[in-house]
């Protein structure tokens, strides 16, 4: 398919003769090339109305001066110079523009984007908790198939999770009622210890209760969805927690509550 802007060049008979007859065994052979054809062959616009304002604004002895230093390279056909948009710019060229001005525009809201991005204060909760749904998010029931273990074996889990992050954890402050506990291990984050305990939820699937030292400050529990997932999280003086995973927010809230309590003891 050719672009627009050399169909409409080839219509304006911009183009050189080879490029010509590629086109036109284009229109002839492929539908959807000649309904492009078409469509852009009806859409004489008013150009010259559209820009009056701006064009009677524009500084056009200077334009005029610049136009004229640029040499000629070729002689147009009348035809070619009858089908000119009237204030002197063909089609080809203005949508020419028109693309140039997309890409600059595009161009200053990335950087505004850019700016304001550097001026806000760093959400550090935001980025953790973001990396952790995307990790979480590729859990299935199958990646905690496996049994927990006895008692012992979750307390001895839970024992080095805890001297990483200098918090007393132990089976009873993280139990949740109705989810099954399946493993407590320390991943890294930003050069920081990042706790993961694993349930599995017998209605909603995976679960995860994630803990992260912190010098933010406390902060209530909030509630938002990541990756298709509800998270309740909040902090302390010295950690940010999150619970994560598929259940309802409502049954999630509860959740985070009760473990929220059994953890400030």
């Amino acid at each position: 398919m050719p672009s627009d802007e050399l169909l409409t060049a080839y219509i304006d008979g911009e183009l050189e003769t080879a490029e010509r007859n590629s086109i036109e065994k284009l229109i002839a052979s492929d539908a959807r090339v000649a309904g492009r054809f078409d469509f852009l062959s009806r859409s004489d616009l008013p150009f010259r109305e559209a820009f009056e304002p701006v064009l009677a604004a524009a500084p056009s002895a200077k334009l005029d001066a610049m136009l004229a230093a640029i040499p000629s390279t070729k002689e147009q056909n009348s035809t070619t110079e009858q089908k000119k948009v009237a204030f002197g710019v063909s089609r080809r060229g203005f949508l020419s523009a028109v693309a140039a001005c997309l890409v600059v525009g595009i161009a200053i809201d990335r950087a505004a984007i850019g700016i304001s991005h550097r001026l806000a204060k760093p959400d550090e909760g935001s980025e953790w908790r973001a990396v952790v749904a995307e990790y979480l998010s590729l859990y299935t029931p199958d990646t905690l198939s496996a049994p927990a273990g006895d008692r012992a074996e979750q307390l001895a889990q839970l024992r080095e999770v805890g001297s990483k992050l200098g918090l007393a954890l132990t089976p009873e402050t993280v139990a949740m009622p109705g989810v099954d506990f399946r493993r407590a291990q320390v991943l890294n984050y930003d050069s920081k210890p990042l706790a993961q305990i694993a349930y599995l939820d017998p209605e909603s699937g995976p679960m995860a209760l994630c803990i992260i030292p912190s010098t933010q400050g406390a902060s209530a529990p909030d509630m938002e969805n990541r990756r298709g997932m509800n998270v309740v999280y909040w902090s302390n003086a010295t950690h940010a927690f999150m619970l994560i995973g598929h259940s309802p927010i409502d049954r999630m809230k509860t959740l985070a509550d009760g473990v929220r309590a059994s953890l400030a003891v």
